[in-house]
């Protein structure tokens, strides 16, 4: 296979994506250690060309290529579109934290669909495995973190330059709802927000991590750009439910790390269905299979089905969750799964990562999509 004949390849896992929002890309030419390429579509002339060009094209032929320096744009004129003024690129100052070895974000489309149950389980699943494993709560108007790990307050001196996180079933967490009382409400604008945010991203002493899990808020506003601008996020997961309104908002969210080049490593459905104690029968209360058919569909990972249980939900209101309360229990082993599947894709993608560092977690025969 010679190099255009492989940068096709690559171009073909990202085009599904573009061509659901009426774009696609075009291989034009291989110069040397440049690849020029043509925007098409929707996504020739929109505002964001620039960042579908580096946040998506660019970094999935450069993960692959890594000898390719430069992807070019080529406009209809045949020119070459100049590679952006670092200055003025939102985009060019993201980095990891200082300790951190690598981000995940777990986000949702939309309110209600448990996105922070699944966020604490997968972050307990990665500590139980042998990680060092960090929590920040993004969403600064309804943390969630100081119910579901019954910790309300940190040790905030005044003296203190940076905030002081709490540990917690061996997480590390930071949340809003550390900082300010339990029935308080966050009336802020979007700057507030950002300041908010920017002061969990730098002035929170996380130490040495392996993972730093992010629960992002519902939506695609002003805490995922900041997260996506300030923070190198090594992938994210969607988190939906299976009933069509969950699934359309799902889609939403997917294509928003899309457009920012956060790479999406699969959707999670929770309250798949509920299992009844009774009978043992099986309730598609919300729908059914919705979520497998969107990540077919959107070329990602199906991660797995969580279903609606009294379990999940009873050690989450307790502060201590089910991957923590009872991590031998057939609940706890469904965010496992889906744990050890995005742990290894989270260290497929990322170049020079050194394998050597996810032989603590035991991936045993876990394959995509169990449940």
């Amino acid at each position: 296979m010679n190099r255009s004949e492989k940068i096709e390849e690559i171009l073909d896992t990202i085009r599904p994506a573009l061509r659901s929002d009426g774009g696609d890309v075009e291989l034009v030419d291989v110069r040397e250690n440049k690849v020029l390429v043509r925007l098409k579509g929707a996504c020739q002339g929109c505002p964001s060309s620039g960042v579908t060009l580096k946040r998506a094209v660019t970094v999935a032929i450069r993960r692959e290529m890594p000898e390719i320096e430069e992807v070019l744009e080529v406009m209809p004129d045949g020119t070459v579109r100049q590679p952006p003024d670092p200055d003025k690129d939102p985009w060019a100052h993201q980095q990891h934290l200082e300790g951190i070895k690598l981000t995940l974000a777990v986000a949702s489309g939309k309110g209600g669909v448990g996105k922070s149950t699944v966020a604490v389980n997968i972050a307990l699943a990665l500590q139980h495995k042998g990680l060092k494993v960090g929590m920040l709560d993004a969403d600064i108007y309804g943390p969630s973190m100081p119910t579901m790990l019954n910790v309300h307050k940190i040790d905030q001196r005044p003296t203190d330059t940076k905030f002081k996180p709490a540990r917690v079933y061996g997480l590390t967490v930071m949340s809003m709802g550390f900082l300010a009382r339990e029935d308080d409400a966050m009336i802020w604008r979007g700057p507030m927000i950002t300041k908010a945010l920017d002061h969990f991203i730098h002035n929170v002493l996380w130490g040495e991590l392996d993972c730093l899990v992010i629960d992002l808020p519902p939506g695609t506003g002003d805490a995922q750009l900041t997260i996506a601008q300030r923070i190198k996020l090594d992938g994210a997961i969607i988190i939906t439910t299976p009933s069509d309104v969950a699934l359309i908002d799902a889609r939403r969210g997917l294509k928003m790390f899309s457009k920012v080049n956060v790479p999406v490593i699969g959707i999670a459905e929770n309250m798949s269905y509920f299992i009844c104690p009774h009978c043992n029968e099986r309730t598609d209360i919300f729908s059914a299979g919705g979520g497998k058919a969107v990540a077919d569909k959107l070329n990602t990972l199906f991660l797995g089905e969580i279903p609606l249980d009294p379990m999940i939900r009873r050690t989450g209101d307790q502060g201590k969750p089910v991957v923590e309360a009872e991590p031998a229990s057939p609940q706890a082993r469904y965010f496992s799964k889906i744990a050890d599947v995005t742990w290894e894709e989270l260290i497929r993608r990322v170049p020079n990562w050194d394998k050597d560092a996810c032989r603590r977690i035991d991936l045993g025969t876990v394959g995509v999509g169990m449940v």
